[in-house]
């Protein structure tokens, strides 16, 4: 697997047609806390469609640049 654009955190998984696939909803919310340093004051077994849902949130991308997280 090529390494993606610089900037881009590690190596990401592609479709066919070259867009980055989604993060999968059924992910744990503590999963995403360890990854980005982040803590959404949440239980760590929430899945992640869960917490987009009750923030309004619609992507993982969305949700790490909103502020909502509080850093560790």
């Amino acid at each position: 697997m090529a390494q993606d654009a610089p900037g881009m955190k590690g190596y990401r998984s592609r479709n066919e047609d070259g867009q980055l696939r989604k993060t999968r909803e059924d992910k744990h919310v503590e999963t995403l806390e360890n990854q980005y340093g982040l803590d959404f004051d949440v239980r760590g077994d929430m899945h992640l469609d869960t917490l987009l849902e009750k923030t309004g949130m619609e992507s993982v991308n969305d949700l790490i640049q909103s502020g909502l997280g509080k850093k560790n």
